[in-house]
């Protein structure tokens, strides 16, 4: 085959697009997707496809469960701040909650990383924090897609997107109709805003003329910025933990919607989940929002998770022990409300005038 290097004319790189980039990519991520190692995985990167065993990760009659999800505009900050590790954790999270979700096991995640010119640097660390996501979740980097387009975005921009999937045993899938009246009510705390509403937030730092590297004024200890970039909380350890108590009958992940939309996407009709706002304050992180938003009680519970990223429901008689097998994983749980029978809205927020005042 003639040699065509040297020969003059046009090449990818000059249409922006440089393959010995995303080959130094791939080598300098390889060892963050050993870090995801689990039994049943193929940490190898390179091939066509990544595999999973789930006779070796210990399936006899699973259901498989997918999600995908990206971090939305939460992005625009990070680039801002120049600081984009813990948007890697915010991908595998919002995936792999939504597989918690059905009551499955996250086991394996891709990414998929798209950008108008590579930067190999932010790659590796939007890559490194997929893997500390995955770690967290308790699944394996086994593979993704680097997509460099010229024209399609401008230099500096980027996006992402993440697919999870899991498995469960098939007599141990959350379906809808499994929680009851007479359920209680778990709440496990966010870490902040996770990666959901962030069009909202950065309209009202706009509005106020706020800096993101000030400090914030819910956090005096550091800027706004990187408050708002605490990652995304990942619930596997909490909801493993429940799910093993034997009472676990649904679990909501408060993403886009708040509080109002994501509770009654687990029971049927004829139920309210009656949630006491009181139960804990407000965190000030979206005492600051809907103040310098100027929102309404229900556009805070609507856009934003107000403090709660996830919500357990628990069969009555298993729900202290379920509270108690939460805690002891290190999680800050408590009681938050119990299903009631439906006479008006599918989601009662008790208190939410005084909890939101």
């Amino acid at each position: 085959m003639t040699d065509k290097k040297n020969e003059a004319g046009l090449t990818y790189r000059d249409a922006g697009v440089d393959i010995d980039a995303g080959e130094a990519l791939v080598d300098a991520i390889k060892p963050e997707a050993k870090r995801t190692i689990r039994k049943g995985s193929n940490p190898e990167l390179g091939g066509f496809g990544g595999l999973f065993d789930l006779k070796a990760a210990g399936y006899k009659d699973p259901i498989l469960v997918s999600g995908t999800d990206g971090v939305g505009t939460k992005l625009e900050i990070a680039k801002h701040m120049n600081y984009h590790r813990t948007l890697g954790i915010d991908l595998v999270a919002m995936c792999s909650n939504d597989i918690l979700a059905q009551g499955a096991m996250p086991l394996f995640f891709l990414d998929y990383f798209s950008t108008g010119k590579l930067d190999v640097a932010v790659g590796k660390d939007i890559v490194a924090g997929i893997a500390d996501g995955c770690i967290e979740a308790g699944c394996a980097l086994i593979g993704g897609e680097t997509a460099e387009m010229p024209g399609v975005y401008g230099d500096g921009d980027y996006d992402l997107a993440g697919f999870c999937v899991g498995a469960v045993e098939r007599d141990q899938i959350l379906t809808k109709g499994l929680v009851k009246e007479g359920d209680k009510i778990i709440a496990l705390p966010s870490s902040g805003v996770h990666a959901n509403g962030f069009s909202l937030v950065r309209k009202i730092i706009e509005v106020n003329g706020a800096s993101l590297h000030d400090p914030a004024p819910f956090a005096k200890n550091q800027s706004l910025g990187m408050a708002l970039l605490a990652p995304t909380r990942i619930y596997t350890d909490p909801v493993m933990a429940a799910m093993a108590t034997g009472g676990l009958t649904g679990v909501a992940h408060i993403t886009g919607g708040g509080l109002i939309e994501n509770p009654p996407r687990v029971y049927d009709d004829g139920l309210s989940a009656k949630l006491s706002l009181k139960s804990r304050p407000l965190p000030p992180l979206f005492q600051w929002l809907k103040q310098a938003g100027n929102l309404s009680h229900y556009e805070l519970a609507r856009t934003f998770n107000c403090g709660i990223g996830m919500l357990v429901y628990v069969s009555a008689d298993k729900a202290e022990a379920a509270l108690e097998a939460i805690k002891l994983t290190g999680e800050d749980a408590f009681m938050i409300g119990e299903m009631v029978a439906r006479t008006d809205e599918p989601v009662i927020l008790d208190g939410i005038d005084e909890a939101f005042a």
